[in-house]
């Protein structure tokens, strides 16, 4: 891994991240197998050494397996090790209800987990995410929140990292996930005020999982009710309403449980359900 080639503004950043986490002696990394994480866990590594670094994954009926096996590929690589945490947010009303909150809560109950079950047992003297810059400035990231009442250290937003920083410099390590798309977690794919059930995330889960096996790489799988939503990269639309594909992909969700399947021609739309509910449009 070389970070010699990055801008000088990113390695400006990433000195700043390395000191502000100098005085850590174990960090704990909430860990996804994302893009931005993952940068956390590389400089992580880069400022401590992989032996006071662990990687914290949580586990609910909210991860894809693809998604779990990905992170476990992605910490190997950059040499640390993977403590699972299981997660119970389904337990929680107020994640059911699924309001624009609902990230909150996910996080709440991961960061709590940490706090009560990890921490102590593997010696963590801090604990830390992946929110950069550009998320800190979002109005529809309620987990934000979960992380301050836990005192939990953001080091990319606090570096001024944003989301292109993060991909230069996930290339410049040459992670494996530096050109993965963003993958959100399965309940982002159900409207708000409609209940997240482990059904909806199981249905989501295998719909996405059969439309990557024929190809497509960027894209969400909406859940209302008999009707799967389809978004996908603009440039893949023409290639779905043609066949051979338009039938394998109508054949992979009905499989997923589905009766119907819509197309949004708008393409991929990140905050699709939570930007409009707290009255901002994405830039």
């Amino acid at each position: 891994m070389s970070l010699t080639a990055l801008r000088p503004e990113d390695r400006r950043a990433v000195d700043g991240l390395r000191e502000g986490l100098a005085g850590t002696a174990r960090l704990g990394v909430a860990f996804s197998g994302g893009v931005d994480s993952s940068v956390l866990l590389a400089l992580a590594v880069d400022a401590l050494g992989p032996d006071r670094v662990l990687a914290l994954l949580g586990v609910s009926p909210s991860l894809a397996s693809d998604e779990r096996e990905a992170a476990h590929r992605v910490a190997a690589h950059v040499g640390v090790p993977v403590v699972e945490v299981p997660t119970f947010e389904g337990d929680r009303p107020e994640y059911r209800r699924n309001g624009p909150d609902r990230c909150f809560h996910c996080k709440d109950e991961l960061f709590e987990r940490i706090s009560q079950d990890v921490v102590s047992r593997y010696g963590l003297t801090a604990v830390a995410y992946g929110e950069n810059a550009d998320d800190a400035r979002r109005p529809d990231r309620p987990g934000s929140r979960a992380a301050t009442a836990h005192a939990v250290l953001r080091p990319l937003a606090d570096a001024g990292l944003d989301k292109a920083a993060v991909r230069r410099i996930a290339r410049a390590l040459d992670l494996p996930c530096a050109d993965k798309p963003a993958a959100p977690c399965l309940a982002s794919r159900i409207p708000h005020h409609s209940e997240v059930s482990p059904e909806k995330l199981a249905q989501v889960e295998e719909a996405e999982a059969g439309l990557r096996r024929l190809g497509l790489r960027d894209l969400r799988v909406r859940h209302h009710g008999d009707v799967a939503r389809l978004e996908v990269a603009v440039e893949d639309l023409p290639a779905l309403v043609s066949d051979p594909l338009r039938e394998q992909a109508i054949r992979v969700v009905r499989a997923a449980g589905f009766r119907f399947l819509a197309l949004d021609l708008a393409g991929i739309q990140s905050g699709a359900f939570t930007l409009p509910l707290v009255g901002v449009r994405e830039g």
